[in-house]
């Protein structure tokens, strides 16, 4: 079996990513795409941005003139996924990190940057694959679980 792909991208200019923070988010990729049974190599985008950037991109694609910690583009429709034929892989998607948010939230929740931004990319790994946690409150106890469950295997639980 081929490995997933998954590739990172640091377009903010205001924070010091922590180092590790790359083997990090491919360790969050890899598990939620492991914990929900996909094992078809899979490419994934994750790009960091400040603030200013992610409002941009929420108000464009979502009509909401506010920044956010995270968003999901996912290329699929109706479970079908882009291919990417050069590297034999599956597009699901890009996922979008607002750094400022995710070092805001780090510190209001009093945990590491890791674990929010751990925390954020599989939330947003959730979405390539599905999940709707704004259509469905189930979706959003179904969601919240995974995300608990699968950060616990990479060893960064959600603290309560």
């Amino acid at each position: 079996m081929r490995n997933h792909k998954i590739n990172i991208y640091d377009k903010q200019k205001v924070h010091k990513l922590p180092t590790g923070i790359r083997l990090l988010v491919r360790r969050a990729c890899i598990a939620t795409l492991k914990s929900e049974g996909f094992f078809e190599p899979a490419e994934i985008d994750v790009t960091f941005v400040d603030d200013e950037t992610i409002k941009e991109l929420n108000t464009v694609h979502r009509g909401i003139e506010k920044s956010t910690d995270v968003l999901s583009f996912p290329l699929s429709q109706d479970g079908e996924f882009d291919v990417n034929y050069d590297e034999d892989t599956l597009l699901l998607g890009d996922v979008i990190i607002s750094v400022d948010h995710a070092f805001s939230q780090a510190e209001l929740y009093g945990h590491t940057i890791q674990r929010e931004i751990a925390f954020l990319t599989v939330h947003s790994v959730l979405h390539l694959l599905g999940y709707d946690h704004e259509e469905s409150k189930l979706q959003d106890s179904i969601m919240n679980e995974k995300q608990e469950k699968i950060l616990e295997e990479i060893g960064l639980s959600i603290v309560k």
